[in-house]
């Protein structure tokens, strides 16, 4: 999957139509790889001749299990050489991309090319030395990728990260609103058991929307801020307007600033054309 995070970072689009079916071609190439890796011990497993190799895997002596257990070599060679390609493909494709980006795009490439670049000298180690920690350096990359999703605030990283923890507060807090209703309910006011966990159980449904909206409030402070400060957004687009001159750049500097601090699931923008 590495090389598929790579050609989709760092907007989780694919870059072109060409590159589309280049991933299909690798996502068919993989499957097929899978697809002999597991057909050897299925074939195994269905002819009732199971045997174990020196490795731990699942063997046969029948001719089809060993035959998808070496495959020849002129349908290995081709297939993971073909996979190799398509890879090295889409790492020259950010290559190609950080040598024409700039501003935050550039700064995003670096961090995956950081990643990248330590992940595979720690592979390269570990095969020439024999060393399976060194395969450690490997976590560079998803590493890489997670600072420049991080830092830059992409996939809308503030909200997710602000909504999670609002969640996760508020389904603790009902979970321990809940138990407590039910322990009092039947161990101090000795209510029956079905009583107390109905009560209970539409106490935390009615604090639901109350609680969630105050935690959400407490959560953005801290970790959605452009939500948390729209007025100072709203302030700051209209210093920004009192400079602009081209309706497009107004335009899409609106339809930003309303994202941005509104969070709406849909923007539309009607602009009257007259004279």
């Amino acid at each position: 999957m590495f090389p598929v995070v790579i050609l989709l970072f760092p907007d989780g689009t694919v870059p072109g139509r060409r590159w589309r079916w280049a991933l299909r071609a690798y996502a068919g190439l993989v499957a097929l790889v899978l697809a002999l890796i597991v057909a050897a011990p299925t074939a195994a497993l269905a002819g009732h001749d199971v045997r174990l190799s020196p490795s731990g895997n699942l063997t046969s002596s029948g001719h089809l299990a060993r035959w998808l257990a070496n495959p020849p070599g002129w349908l290995g060679g081709p297939v993971v050489a073909a996979i190799v390609i398509i890879g090295l493909s889409f790492v020259g494709h950010q290559v190609l991309s950080w040598r024409a980006a700039g501003g935050a795009r550039r700064q995003q490439l670096k961090w995956l090319a950081c990643g990248g670049a330590v992940a595979a000298a720690s592979l390269l180690l570990a095969a020439a030395l024999g060393v399976a920690a060194l395969l450690a350096g490997l976590a560079a990359l998803p590493v890489g990728i997670g600072i420049g999703i991080l830092r830059y605030r992409l996939y809308d990283i503030d909200r997710l990260i602000s909504r999670t923890l609002a969640y996760t507060l508020v389904t603790g807090l009902l979970a321990g609103v809940y138990a407590g209703l039910v322990l009092l309910a039947t161990r101090v006011l000795s209510v029956h058991a079905p009583v107390a966990v109905a009560a209970a159980t539409l106490a935390a449904a009615a604090l639901f929307t109350p609680l969630r909206r105050r935690v959400q409030r407490m959560v953005d402070r801290r970790f959605n801020r452009a939500r948390y400060d729209a007025d100072q957004t709203v302030a700051a687009f209209a210093a920004r307007l009192k400079d602009a001159v081209y309706l497009d750049s107004i335009q899409d500097d609106l339809a930003g600033v309303i994202h941005q601090a509104l969070e709406p699931s849909h923007i539309s923008v009607w602009v009257s054309h007259r004279d």
